[in-house]
């Protein structure tokens, strides 16, 4: 390790070694530049982590210090392979090392330029620098070319081409690549820029669908995502092939090429973010070790905390440093959307105004250009701040584009979007935008206001009108659960109410789609939904925060009072169908009757449920399936119920009655007396928790297991319409026996997502779980079904042991990225949520076995379960559960809540011993 920051002089120490006294051997010279080698990557470390060097001057100091190891290896080579006379041999830097920019861990793209057909000397010295380069450890992009040949293959390939535009002299015949640099920038001028601009575009759009679309991806990749280095890197090839500048600052003034198409606020943003994104991809290479790219939630905490992100109040270090990012590459995203049109009509010239552009578009100030609307000469928002909606509600109306002249200039009047406010016109706009035409302005409503709000978000016009916005936007949650930050997971949401009121969910979501006709509120719908997440990263539940938000911007926006109560309702109790559909025995009624209580009127459960639904399924594609659907499906019903007069005692006995009458029907060919028996034998909660066709499998199943004197009967029905599969157990009761069953299907690698356990009245066990594979599909393949109630019968008996298999089965099954999401061990009491059993709440890390160990800890405690919710957040398990005592009593003495409270906690945090301990591993088998 160095001890001083004096730049070591490598150039002078290779001289010493390889051309004094003449060259030495291979063996020793490699030797000699390898600890050259060392002495550069240790210098550029330690001036980037301990001097405090920003990664762009970092990468330049890295870069010209590996140079001067090249041209010496360079000079040795010839000493070593003189070449013949005639010859003629330069070595170019091309793509980023080209630039005079090297990642700690990047290529270095070598160009061996050759005056003519290269000859066997040249050959031979060339393969020896590679090989030499390749021993010392570095990996090298290379290509051995003449003029002529670099020509005609950067006509064929675009890559190629803008390769050899970064193309830069080291060493050699600099005559030659003069004449070279010449020859290529005459080529491209006769090729002219469109052609390049068109292939460039493409190319980047390419690696955003391959990257994400969005500069706002939880994981964000450093050099190829949205907004990234290499979105900047092709704005300098643009301008660089457009008009020969090397530098951003280069384009501001009126002097400058184009007539000074970057402002030097822009300017200065391009150069801050080109520093920021070089540190953030410096820290990241020394903290993987390789040249890794891509910011995974491992590395967050600790790149974030080497560029002293700190925690600040309730937000923590990484959210801070996440925040910071992306309101970074959201900058870059927007001088991508000034300078590139910017760029396009220089090159091309200004946009042919359409010459049928009709008088009532030429009024409202806007025109066309090639079919894509624009502001008209003179018309634009800093004259009128309102146009900034005009022209996107003009384009939604007349199903046009927005010409890139225009949204370069929505991005530049971003600020007027402050000037809006308390504008009611403009309010009359914006929700136009958002909830598109009102009945009676068309015969069908616009859907696509995602699209609209999207745009306004991405040129910062939103958060400009409503200062709220601007605090979610780029607001992450460091979490496994949420693939989009606040922002656009809310547009996102918006979009997917769009795609329910176009009745294109129906068959994913055919309850919403039923519903969005007949709510009333739909104004309020859409502006609860723009607001259910307005609140997050302030602290406190953003819930409570969020409802008071609404209360002073839905008038802001013109809602009526009505609509603003309805909308801070909303916004206040956007999770109560999830958390009670996912985590509640919606079986229990006063679960249901307590809901009811909260939301009092059918209007109300209309408009949550399509809330609910929208926001499901705008987290991530993962979050929304067939089995949760089912859930919220059954609570709407069964809330609707009682908000229409049902549910009474008198109401739920004629239910019981009811179901039994079908029951009994459905068993018809069994003797009487066998069937009465069968009817005698469950509670009223087991019929009123399942269907009748359900019970008749259970009533065959039963009668079956008694005619066979079995001991345990294991039944599994696949439901692919509800993406799962029904594993029923049916064996004599016993302390342990869920804990057990739970640890058997861990091991067999299904997924529970919900569970009920019923003793029948002559004390036998009828216990039913469902079950997921890892795919959130139907566990249904034969030889795992088959395989799985194996295993159930090993664990009940006691021939499997479930600790040591459970650990043998499910290990190294989460990526270690994972490991840095932290999920504090919570465990909740609640005696209030139910009548007659106390619903004990846990959270923590999700890792196979967890549902075993849990339930083996209750069962240890001497409460019996009588229902499990199981429900996965990223990482974050929330199970929940509803016991009872010996006595078939609520668990309320403080002795022995605190007694379980201890004991689950245990049970959440794996043993120092246990090997998975550190590592984390995929739900899989417990939910």
């Amino acid at each position: 390790m160095l001890t001083s920051s004096k730049q070591p002089e490598i150039a002078t120490a290779l001289a010493e070694l390889v051309l004094s006294g003449g060259p030495p051997p291979r063996d020793v010279a490699l030797a000699g530049f390898r600890r050259q080698l060392g002495r550069i990557q240790t210098y550029v470390q330690q001036r980037f982590e301990r001097d405090g060097l920003n990664g762009l001057t970092a990468a330049r100091l890295h870069a010209g210090l590996m140079d001067e190891l090249v041209n010496s290896l360079f000079a040795y080579t010839l000493a070593m392979l003189p070449l013949a006379e005639g010859d003629r041999l330069a070595m170019a830097a091309t793509g980023g090392y080209g630039r005079a920019t090297l990642a700690p861990f990047s290529d270095i793209d070598l160009l061996f330029l050759t005056g003519g057909k290269a000859s066997d000397k040249m050959d031979r010295a060339v393969e020896f620098i590679l090989y030499f380069l390749w021993d010392l450890g570095l990996k090298v992009g290379h290509a051995t070319r003449s003029i002529s040949d670099c020509l005609e293959e950067a006509r064929k390939d675009v890559t190629i081409r803008t390769s050899l535009l970064d193309a830069r002299c080291l060493t050699g015949d600099r005559a030659l690549f003069v004449d070279f640099q010449k020859a290529f920038r005459a080529d491209c001028a006769a090729d002219g820029p469109g052609s390049y601009i068109i292939a460039k575009q493409a190319e980047r759009a390419a690696r955003h669908r391959r990257f994400g679309e969005t500069p706002f991806m939880v994981e964000p990749n450093v050099k190829e995502g949205k907004g990234g280095l290499r979105d900047l890197q092709t704005l300098y090839w643009l301008a660089r092939y457009v008009f020969n500048t090397f530098a951003m600052t280069e384009l501001v003034g009126k002097d400058a090429p184009g007539g000074g198409i970057l402002t030097a606020t822009e300017a200065r943003s391009c150069k801050r973010a080109w520093e920021y994104l070089w540190s953030v991809r410096f820290h990241l290479h020394y903290v993987a070790g390789r040249a890794e790219e891509r910011l995974t939630f491992d590395f967050q905490p600790v790149v974030g905390a080497r560029m002293g992100y700190t925690r600040h109040g309730r937000q923590d270090g990484v959210e801070r440093f996440m925040r910071h990012y992306f309101l970074m590459v959201r900058e870059v995203a927007r001088v991508t959307g000034v300078l590139e049109p910017a760029l396009v009509r220089a090159a091309l010239g200004p946009p042919a105004i359409a010459a049928e552009t009709d008088a009532a578009l030429v009024e409202a100030g806007f025109v066309l250009a090639g079919g894509k609307i624009l502001f008209a000469p003179g018309h634009d928002p800093e004259t009128d701040p309102a146009s900034i909606f005009r022209i996107l509600l003009c384009a939604r109306d007349r199903g046009l584009e927005l010409h890139p002249l225009a949204l370069r200039t929505l991005i530049r009047s971003a600020p007027l979007g402050a000037e809006l406010r308390g504008d009611k016109k403009a309010a009359a706009l914006f929700m136009n935008l958002l909830c598109g035409q009102e009945e009676g302005d068309g015969d069908e409503r616009t859907c696509d206001s995602a699209r609209w709000l999207g745009l306004l978000n991405d040129t910062g016009v939103l958060g400009r009108y409503l200062p709220d916005w601007r605090r979610i936007v780029g607001q992450m949650q460091f979490d496994t659960y949420h693939v989009y930050t606040v922002d656009v997971h809310t547009v996102h949401a918006i979009k997917v109410l769009n795609t329910i009121e176009a009745g294109e969910l129906k068959e994913i979501a055919p309850v919403a789609t039923d519903l969005i006709d007949q709510v009333q509120s739909r104004r309020a719908l859409y502006v609860a939904l723009m607001l259910h997440d307005i609140a997050k990263g302030r602290g406190g539940d953003h819930s409570v925060l969020g409802a008071e938000i609404a209360l002073y911007v839905g008038p802001a926006l013109g809602l009526s009072a009505e609509e603003t109560e309805m909308v801070s309702w909303l916004v206040l109790h956007h999770l109560m169908l999830t958390q009670t559909a996912f985590s509640r025995d919606i079986d229990d009624p006063k679960t249901i009757l307590d809901l009811a209580d909260t939301i009092q009127s059918p209007e109300r459960l209309r408009l949550l449920l399509v809330l609910t639904v929208s926001d499901m399924r705008a987290v991530s594609p993962k979050v929304w399936n067939g089995w949760k659907a089912t859930l919220l499906r059954e609570l709407y019903a069964r809330v609707a119920e009682v908000l229409e007069g049902g549910l009474s005692t008198t109401e739920r006995d004629a239910r019981i009655g009811r179901v039994k009458e079908v029951v009994a029907s459905l068993l018809g060919d069994w003797p009487e007396s066998v069937r009465e028996e069968f009817l005698s034998l469950g509670y009223p909660s087991y019929w009123l928790g399942f269907d009748p066709e359900s019970i008749e499998r259970h009533a065959r199943m039963i009668r079956d297991a008694k005619q066979r004197n079995a001991p345990l009967t294991v039944h599994a029905e696949p439901l692919p319409a509800r993406a799962v599969t029904e594993v029923v157990v049916y064996t004599a009761d016993h302390a342990g026996l869920f804990s057990r069953i739970a640890g058997a299907l861990a091991i067999a690698g299904a997924s529970i997502v919900d569970a009920r356990i019923h003793t029948l009245t002559d004390g036998m066990a009828l216990d039913t779980f469902w079950i997921q594979d890892a795919n959130g599909g139907p566990y249904d393949a034969p030889h795992r079904l088959a395989r799985l109630s194996s295993l159930i019968e090993q664990a009940l008996s006691g021939r499997l042991r479930l600790d040591s298999e459970i650990r043998k089965a499910t290990r190294s099954l989460i990526p270690a990225r994972m490991r840095a999401i932290h999920v504090p061990p919570r465990v909740v009491v609640d005696n209030r949520a139910s009548n007659r059993h106390t619903v004990v709440e846990v959270n923590g890390r999700d890792r196979p076995g967890l549902l075993h160990d849990v339930t083996s800890a209750i069962s240890a405690q001497g409460l019996q379960i009588a229902s499990a919710h199981v429900t996965t957040y990223g990482v974050r398990a929330v199970d929940v559960f509803y016991v009872k005592d010996v006595f078939g009593m609520k668990v309320e003495n403080e002795r022995k809540l605190n007694q379980l409270r201890n004991a689950l906690l245990k049970a959440l945090r794996p043993g120092v011993d246990d090997p998975e301990a550190k590592q984390p591993v995929q739900r899989g088998a417990v939910a």
